[in-house]
Order: C-alpha cells, then structure tokens, then sequence
C-alpha cells in the first residue's frame, strides 16, 4: 500500500481488521427453510452473508445442515418471528448480532438484497427512510468525487465502514478512517457489506476523532468525510475547534461533507445546519447546505480568515 504522504500511521493506533463469516439468518432465510421443511425438504439455496452469495443447506426432518453442522428447525422458527435483527451461527447457536456494553449495539437488517444499518442504544446510523443504508453511504461520498481521484481521504466516524468503502471505490488513493469504539468495529468484522474495509487502500485507526485530529498534519488530505453521530451525542465534533482542526488538515480547495441530517426540525423547529455553516465559513470555509442529501457540503479557502 502507498502510505498517505507525510501521515505516519505507525503512531496510530491502527485496527487490524479481520472478516468473521460466520453463516448468518434473517427471518427471510428462516421462512425460506420453514417452507422447504413443509414441501418435505431436500437442499435448498439461501443466502448466509446477508444477499451478497447464495449456496446450498439441506433441510431434513426437523433439521436444518448448514456447512456440516446440524440445527434444531424450532431455532429457525424463533428467527422468522425476528423481522429486525440479524443472527450468526456460532458453535452450534444461532445468536443475534448485537452488543450490550456501555452501549447497545445491534446490527440491523433493511429489505432483503441490501445492506442491514448499525443502531446504537435505538439510533440508526444511516438513512432508511426512502433509501438503503448502502445507497445512503454511497450518497454522500458521491458529493465529494471530484476531489477523491487519487487523493488521500479522512473518514472521521467509521460505522460500519460504508463511507470508507465507497471512497476507496470512487478513485481515493488512501483512505484513514477512524472508530473509537471497538464493539462497533466487531460487528463490522462480521457484516459482509462491510468486509471491503479490509484493503490495501484502507487503514482503520481505533482512537477518538475529536482527539486525534490534532495529531493530523496540515494539508494532508484532499477529502474529509465527516458523519458523526447526532449532535446530542457528540456535540464536540460539530464544535468550531474541531471545524478549525479540518480546516487545517485539508488541502487548499479540498472537500468537506458534513452529515448534518434534520434531527428535531419536525418537532421542534430546529435547523441544525443552520449553526453548522455559521461555525465552518467562521474558520475560513466556503459552505453551502443541501437539503437533498441532508450534507453541508464545504471548501477550503487558501488562506484561513
């Protein structure tokens, strides 16, 4: 892999990222196999890495034999009940892919044939009204294409690594992305829609955006996407010192998104974005809303005011 030119990852704490494939269920694969048990069964072609391949289990009795390892029918009858969450088999269990820690975290399917979203503690991550999790990644990135060719890209907030991956697909030549939270990093490891994160072109660093920007060089990157988690949950990433710190990272005439969405605009009357452009053009950036994709999209001027 071309290293970021003066970015020396080898201070970082750098995440190894490793894919977990274990078979994994939604209750539309449960009722697929329920159905084959009442035709009678036989062998049966599903998908087990969440629609992105398909292969054979076989259906016997009241069993079900997946990759060589034989599972109570009742177990897929309780997952077809499940319409949200997504479950792995692991030694011989069928378990939902999520975490309770500090937080909850729980993996989430959409419709079938797309990408499932990450909620933490009941908040989704992506869009899902109207769009897929993936196209709503894809999205976004897309705003800042003319500055990806070949240029060297921050993602602040991994997730699930959606943003990172279409970087890394729409021509950025290094992409550093950046998760402070492991138990989000697992359930990416085991999310095959997230697996492209392991790449040459990719570097994940396990650490706080808000604290590791300042360790960043200046002028280092051409592209910074940045979608945070809701103001209300930290409101020092949309803080004009941190605005300042990606000022200062980016290249003259390089490329800001801002995830800002509309939290609390029905309810409430709130413009968050509003706030949002004030604190960005204050730190020298050209910036401009988009109500389409819900972005605040920004450029670096040459000389910070």
């Amino acid at each position: 892999m071309d290293r970021p030119v003066g970015i020396d990852l080898s201070r970082f704490n750098t995440y190894p990222f490793r894919r977990q494939a274990y078979p994994l269920f939604t209750s539309e694969v449960a009722l697929d196999l329920l159905h084959a048990a009442e035709g009678g069964g036989g062998m049966v072609e599903v998908s087990l890495d969440l629609w992105r391949s398909k292969e054979l289990v076989e259906v016997s009795g009241e069993k079900v034999v997946v990759r060589g390892e034989a599972i109570p029918l009742e177990e897929f009858r309780r997952v077809a009940r499940d319409e949200r969450s997504v479950f792995a088999l692991v030694s011989g269990e069928l378990r939902k892919v999520e975490v309770r820690a500090e937080h909850f975290y729980k993996l989430v399917k959409s419709m079938k044939g797309h990408a499932p979203t990450l909620e933490i503690d009941g908040i989704h991550m992506h869009r899902v009204k109207g769009v897929y999790p993936e196209e709503d990644a894809y999205l976004k990135v897309r705003v800042a294409s003319s500055r990806l060719r070949n240029g060297v890209v921050l993602d602040t907030c991994t997730g699930l690594g959606y943003s990172a991956i279409w970087a890394a697909r729409l021509g950025a030549s290094s992409v550093i992305t950046v998760e402070k939270d492991v138990n989000v990093l697992k359930i990416a490891e085991i999310n095959p829609w997230s697996w492209d994160l392991e790449s040459e072109k990719i570097t994940i660093v396990n650490d706080d955006t808000s604290r590791l920007i300042y360790s960043l060089p200046s002028e280092a990157f051409q592209a910074v996407i940045h979608d945070p988690p809701r103001f209300s949950l930290a409101g020092e990433l949309y803080s004009g010192e941190f605005y300042a710190e990606l000022f200062r990272i980016l290249k003259p005439r390089g490329i800001l998104v801002h995830y800002v969405g509309r939290p609390g605009e029905k309810s409430r009357g709130l413009r968050l974005y509003r706030g949002v452009l004030e604190r960005l053009r204050a730190v020298g950036f050209e910036a401009r809303w988009d109500p389409e994709q819900r972005v605040v999209i920004a450029y670096k001027r040459r000389v910070a005011p």
